[in-house]
């Protein structure tokens, strides 16, 4: 089959007296907000571009249909279609959430505490049925506090404009016109008459909080917070003794809080503390106390606390620790809870408020888990908790805890319906030094017959970006490789807070490349340590994630047999010139502002990964993205490919494959998700001639 051609329409751009060409920037339409909320206004010659790629990739990769279909029943046979969550007491009604064998969204239900008659208040394969709809993305899911109201929000396209609507549960009636244009969070007033939600301006931003009153017209909607900077965006939410609301202003650097009284009549919030670049603070309130939780003068952030916020005469309550990232409070009547990350591992910890005392609450003999706790009821006058966690190879488990008598029972185990055994996989944790001599974490998976000779393949994931810790859990999906002798390895790079905040300082902004070097360096280890060999690894990472795969593969092609690499932020420089995009803004304390920076500008345009292609032999690559993407747009990870089909100099598959309904994670339902990961897997396999 001939391959897929996007016409080229050279372009000179220029910045801080550098210049280049752009034979592909012509794609990025002017409109391309528009283009995200209504498809039909894509270019005609985008489309077909779009359309031809998707043509090659299943003509490519046609002889892995039924490894495809394999493995879709195969991840759906380890997953319990017909599945309950453990319930939540509310006042008057428990709720509680099910799964069934064909439906592909949840089912939420309730009950009067004390009674049998179980009521479905929402069923998402109802709703989408519905609408009539391809994609249905449920953004919120709210009940009021009187039990009456239940307010939802709902992107129908995958460009995350959600649409906000309110209904009687009981008459399954809508009580007000439907509010466009929202971020999707609701948040219902103590006395059931308002929500609160945020309202996203011209460039997809949620900067403003409205409140509207329930079976009121959308117009008479008053505006009470408005943030004036276009980089911070802005939400809101109840405190823990439900006394106060919260607004919270922040880009992912700096953030500012300000608050009102839950029973004012008109709001009227006050300002806490006054932004300070590189401060992130959030404060909440209980049992008398405000506690703030910041990284003021405490880099792995701490936890005071004070009477007043007028006064704000604020005390230690948590001191900080040196590469331990300290975690915010869960508050009970007689416990206080909180979580610590270290070296890429979390543990809850336990606090008796009278006394001041803290114990580490203990799971399980494993050593890399990902645990949590879960509140069992509103009322917090309990003992009581849901105590859970899982590791890479022990599937979730559930425990009704006593944190007094520290008795525990395991009341819910997730279940593998085709059967799991976790003594035939192995979890490692190893450390490998950067190149700065800074010690890399790595969580391995891998099955225990897989022979450690350097002749097995292995899949090393990555992200490194915005402070999020990639977290060592069980993937029931994961299992289809490990099954298949490919060694599943995250590599814990900087850019995450996996050892706290100085790891994520230290991988972003010009100190970018190190989340690269960590990436190769953990590559390189592993090829050393004969987990596998030059030319066996399979990079995989999306988004930010995706930025990393097209960076290493441009500075070490020769690691990897291919890459999987999902809605890719590939062209970044382009991107960061670009003020109107919804994210960019937002993000100039991660990557920099290239325009307004020319420091900043000669360090991304050093690394970003379309910029940066070469001529040069290029992995299997396997792209994809989706039309209605607005995080990253569907054109940087096009533009991306056909500049590669240019450049590279071998005979290996390049592949973009792009969903045309839908936005930045993928295909909604499960087993549109579930789909996705089989086509990529089946990639792996086929890269790796295990395609059997």
């Amino acid at each position: 089959m001939k391959l897929p051609q996007l016409e080229k329409k050279s372009e000179i751009k220029s910045c801080h007296n550098t210049t280049w060409t752009d034979d592909y920037s012509w794609i990025h339409q002017s409109n391309i907000l528009e283009v995200l909320k209504d498809s039909s206004k894509l270019l005609p010659e985008v489309r077909k571009y779009l359309e031809d790629e998707n043509e090659y990739f299943s003509n490519q990769m046609k002889d892995t249909e039924n490894l495809q279909k394999k493995l879709f029943n195969e991840i759906k046979s380890r997953i319990k279609l017909d599945d309950e969550s453990l319930p939540y007491k509310d006042k008057k009604y428990e709720y509680w959430t099910k799964t069934t064998t064909k439906g592909n969204y949840s089912i939420k239900l309730r009950k009067k505490i004390g009674e049998n008659k179980v009521e479905e208040i929402w069923n998402g394969d109802k709703e989408k049925e519905k609408l009539n709809t391809e994609y249905f993305g449920l953004g919120d899911l709210e009940v009021s506090f009187n039990d009456k109201y239940l307010a939802y929000s709902l992107d129908l396209k995958g460009s995350e404009y959600y649409t906000i609507y309110i209904r009687e549960i009981e008459s399954g009636k809508l009580v007000t016109e439907k509010i466009e244009e929202t971020s999707g969070t609701i948040e219902f007033s103590l006395n059931d008459e308002y929500i609160f939600y945020s309202k996203l301006d011209k460039h997809h931003r949620p900067r403003t909080i409205y409140r509207h009153k329930i079976g009121t017209p959308v117009k008479n909607d008053i505006l009470i917070f408005e943030e004036k900077s276009e980089a911070f965006t802005v939400g809101i939410g109840l405190s823990s003794d439900e006394k106060y609301f919260f607004i919270s202003t922040s880009d992912h650097n700096t953030s500012e809080q300000y608050y009102f009284k839950a029973n004012e009549d008109l709001p009227n919030p006050k300002l806490i503390q006054k932004r300070q670049r590189g401060i992130i603070y959030s404060v909440n309130s209980w049992d008398n106390y405000f506690y703030k939780h910041t990284n003021e003068n405490a880099e792995d952030f701490k936890i005071d606390r004070c009477n007043e916020l007028e006064k704000q005469e604020w005390e230690p309550y948590v001191k900080a620790k040196n590469e331990v990232l300290i975690g915010g409070l869960v508050f009970l009547n007689n416990w206080i809870i909180r979580s610590e990350t270290s070296n890429a591992l979390g543990k809850i910890i336990l606090r008796d408020p009278k006394t001041n005392k803290e114990e580490d609450i203990i799971f399980c003999d494993e050593k890399v888990i990902v645990p949590s706790i879960s509140l069992i009821q509103k009322d917090k006058n309990t003992d009581y908790v849901y105590l859970s966690y899982s590791s890479p190879k022990t599937p979730g488990r559930t425990f009704l805890y006593n944190l007094k008598s520290k008795e525990k029972k395991l009341i819910k185990e997730q279940i593998i319906p085709s059967g799991h055994n976790s003594e035939d996989y192995i979890v490692e944790r190893l450390e490998c030094p950067s190149h700065d001599g800074r010690m890399v974490p790595i969580t391995i998976t891998r099955h225990k017959d897989t022979i450690l000779d350097g002749s097995s393949n292995l899949l090393l994931y990555g992200y490194g970006s915005y402070g999020n810790s990639m977290s060592p859990g069980f993937s029931s999906t994961r299992l289809s490789l490990i099954n298949r002798d490919i060694i599943w390895v995250t590599a814990h790079i900087r850019g995450g807070m996996e050892r706290g905040m100085k790891w994520w300082k230290e991988g972003k902004l010009l100190n970018k490349k190190n989340t690269f070097e960590d990436y190769i360096a953990v590559g390189k280890y592993l090829i050393e340590k004969k987990y596998t060999s030059l030319g066996k690894i399979i990079g995989m990472g999306g988004s930010a994630g995706g930025l990393l795969m097209g960076a290493v593969v441009n500075q070490a092609p020769e690691l990897f047999l291919g890459l999987i690499m999902a809605v890719p932020f590939v062209d970044s420089l382009t991107t960061n010139l670009d003020h109107s995009l919804p994210l960019t803004v937002g993000e100039f304390d991660e990557f920099g502002n290239a325009k307004d920076n020319k420091d900043h500008f000669d360090y991304i345009y050093s690394y970003a990964p379309y910029n940066n292609i070469k001529k040069m032999d290029y992995p299997n690559i396997l792209i994809t993205t989706s039309l209605s993407d607005n995080r990253v747009l569907f054109d940087e990870p096009a533009k991306f490919t056909a500049k590669l089909r240019d450049y590279k100099t071998d005979n290996n598959l390049l592949l973009l494959k792009t969903e045309m309904n839908a936005g930045h994670g993928g295909k909604s339902g499960r087993d549109g998700a579930i789909e996705e990961i089989a086509i990529d897997y089946a990639f792996a396999l086929k890269i790796a001639k295990k395609n059997k």
